[in-house]
């Protein structure tokens, strides 16, 4: 760690525009880095990363995922999943698992089709528009409301409310507080309206679960533990795929001839989805808490440190994909860490895929050729994930 000048720092704003020489360096100098300002250990390189998330008896959830959360020491409550550990993780993740089978992914599509057009047609003839307010940041609140069951009219406030927690000043930390970590009110009064008035939902299927708990009871879900489901459903699918739409209309502006390939050929479209998830991840770091001393490189990381696996970094690892700056959608993508590994892999990420291709799909079939405005588009302000706050998408 002391032999590079290397500096990693997921606040720094500079850093963010275009952080793959830095990954780079990461990868080739300082496999194992410590950040000192910061307090916070990073690795890069893919086998690390992927070992390291494997891992759940070292690296621990239940301190949270995000490097601030980690180092606020809150007690995570019951239910919010991506902050849990065996054995209540085990339990919970089976019970969230419902949400997302494969029939019920399946069957959103007609509905995300439908309103993908319901937001693209009124925009054709257009030349100019942005494509995050427009579509990008609409369309995953609303497949969300469709499996949680809120009505339409209230989608967008969940929405915002949302993105509100995870947005900071531009190259500062976020502060958690205890009361910050279940905002259930936005959530309690559809709750409370499906006791009463049960539905074809989520909701009303988790107030009917019966389950097994960590202590051998067989019991149905808390209200408290509910909403926790439910926040961390509607939060963790809301911002990534929204960042997902928006590197998609960059990356294919920056490749225009790899664009007009899946405008003759739609058959390419899922692996091309693979490969931007791949090149540009929207949730560049995953942390997590030292639960007992852990070697890398002959170095010791203490117990109770912090660690980011920078899963942007692993992605573009030589060690496993050949020319890894280079973008095509013709790559074999194997072992993709942007969703994570083991255990705590992205329950939602079949949701995400699907919203990505039938997204990119729509586009095509409408603007089949497209540019965008950087010199006007802004990176959201968030260390969480990387991506479009605003991107002007041009039409010739």
């Amino acid at each position: 760690m002391a032999t590079s000048d290397v500096y990693y720092d997921p606040y720094d704003l500079e850093i963010n525009r275009d952080p793959y020489p830095t990954f780079r360096r990461l990868r080739d100098e300082a496999p194992l880095y410590y950040n000192e300002q910061h307090d916070f250990y990073a690795v890069s390189r893919h086998d690390d990363v992927a070992n390291g998330l494997a891992d759940r008896e070292t690296f621990l959830s239940s301190r949270g995922n995000i490097l601030e959360l980690i180092k606020s020491g809150i007690q995570m409550p019951p239910g919010l999943v991506i902050y849990e550990d065996a054995p209540t993780h085990t339990i919970h993740r089976k019970l969230v698992s419902k949400m997302f089978t494969p029939k019920t992914v399946a069957s959103l599509e007609p509905k995300i089709r439908a309103f993908s057009a319901a937001c693209l047609d009124p925009l054709v003839g257009t030349n100019r528009f942005d494509l995050v307010a427009e579509f990008a940041a609409q369309m995953p609140m609303r497949v969300i409301g469709m499996l949680l069951g809120i009505p339409e009219g209230d989608q967008e406030h969940i929405r915002d409310r949302s993105d509100a927690n995870l947005r900071v000043a531009p190259g500062k930390a976020m502060k958690f507080k205890q009361d910050h970590i279940v905002r259930s009110g936005v959530f309690a009064d559809y709750l409370d309206w499906r006791v009463d008035n049960p539905s074809d939902d989520i909701m009303s299927e988790l107030l009917h679960t019966e389950f097994v708990d960590e202590t051998g009871t067989q019991r149905r879900l808390t209200r408290e533990e509910i909403l926790a489901y439910v926040q961390v459903v509607a939060g963790a699918g809301n911002e990534t795929t929204t960042r997902l739409i928006g590197w998609t209309a960059k990356v294919l502006a920056d490749h225009p001839d790899q664009r007009r390939e899946l405008v003759q050929d739609r058959s390419l479209i899922p692996n091309a989805i693979e490969e931007i998830l791949r090149y540009e991840t929207p949730a560049p770091h995953i942390g997590r808490y030292v639960g007992h001393d852990a070697e890398f490189y002959d170095q010791t990381i203490p117990a109770g440190s912090a660690m980011l696996f920078v899963a942007g970094a692993a992605n573009r690892d030589d060690r496993v994909y050949p020319e890894p700056d280079r973008f095509d959608i013709h790559r074999a993508v194997p072992s993709l860490l942007t969703f994570g590994v083991g255990a705590h892999f992205c329950l939602g990420a079949a949701l995400t895929r699907l919203e990505g291709r039938v997204a990119l799909d729509e586009l095509l079939t409408r603007f089949p050729e497209w540019d965008v405005d950087l010199e006007a588009a802004s990176l959201s302000p968030t260390s969480t994930v990387r991506g479009w706050e605003h991107l002007p998408f041009v039409v010739p």
